[in-house]
C-alpha cells in the first residue's frame, strides 16, 4: 500500500507540474442551469458566474476550447434517474426554461453543448469522441455541484487518463460540507486544484 501511493503521489506531482505549463486545456462547464441555481443565495450564485466567465474568456483569449454541459429531461422523465421517476421530481425538463443555462453566462456560438442525463459529463454522451479530436493537454472542471457532477466528470476523466484541473474559483455546491469533503477527497490524487489566477499564469506558461 505505501508503495501504491508513493507511485500516486508522484504521477499526481507530474500531472500538477503539467497543468502549470499547460498549452492546450480543455474547459468544461458543468450544470450551471437556471433549475439548479435558483435556490442559491444570489450573491453566491452571482460571485459564481462571475468567476465562471472570467475563466471562460480566459480560456478563449488563449486560443483554448469551452464545453458548456447542462443536464436535461424529457417531460415524461423516461430518460430521468430513477429517483426522479419514483418521486415524480421534475428538474431542467427539456423545453423549459429550468433546463437553460444562466443566461448572465458568457456563451459563444463556437462553443459546443453537451446533454447529459446522468452525474457525469461523460455517460451517455459524445464527450469522449470530443476529447479524442481536440486531444487537450488537461481537462479544467468548472460548475456544480463539487460532491455530484463535479466529482463523478473528474473520476471518469482521471480513469481515461486526462490530467484534471478542479478550477476552485468556478466550482461549487448547495452542500458546503459536501464540497469541502470532496475537494479534500480529489485534491492532488484525481486532480489538481486551482485558481483563476494560477490557471491564467499556467497559460503564460
Amino acid at each position: 500500500m505505501q508503495g501504491l501511493g508513493a507511485a500516486a503521489a508522484k504521477l499526481m506531482t507530474a500531472w500538477i507540474c503539467y497543468a502549470a505549463g499547460m498549452r492546450k486545456p480543455l474547459l468544461l462547464v458543468i450544470d450551471l442551469v437556471n433549475d439548479f441555481l435558483e435556490r442559491w443565495e444570489r450573491a453566491q450564485r452571482a460571485a459564481l458566474i462571475e468567476s465562471t466567465n472570467e475563466l471562460v474568456n480566459m480560456i478563449r483569449r488563449s486560443g483554448n476550447s469551452v464545453i458548456w454541459v447542462r443536464q436535461e429531461f424529457e417531460p415524461d422523465l423516461r430518460d430521468a434517474f430513477p429517483e426522479m421517476r419514483a418521486k415524480g421530481i421534475y428538474i431542467a425538463i427539456k423545453g423549459t426554461d429550468g433546463c437553460k443555462l444562466d443566461p448572465a453566462l458568457d456563451l459563444s456560438s463556437a462553443d459546443r453543448v453537451i446533454i447529459k442525463k446522468r452525474y457525469s459529463a461523460f455517460f451517455g454522451t459524445d464527450l469522449d469522441q470530443s476529447l479524442s479530436e481536440i486531444q487537450p493537454d488537461a481537462v479544467i472542471l468548472a460548475g456544480i455541484n463539487t460532491h455530484a457532477c463535479i466529482r463523478m466528470t473528474a473520476i471518469d476523466a482521471y480513469q481515461r487518463d486526462w490530467p484534471v484541473v478542479l478550477a476552485l474559483d468556478c466550482i461549487d455546491s448547495y452542500d458546503r460540507e459536501h464540497h469541502e469533503v470532496s475537494l479534500r477527497y480529489m485534491k492532488d490524487k484525481i486532480a489538481a486544484v486551482m485558481t483563476n489566477r494560477e490557471i491564467e499564469s499556467a497559460l503564460r506558461g
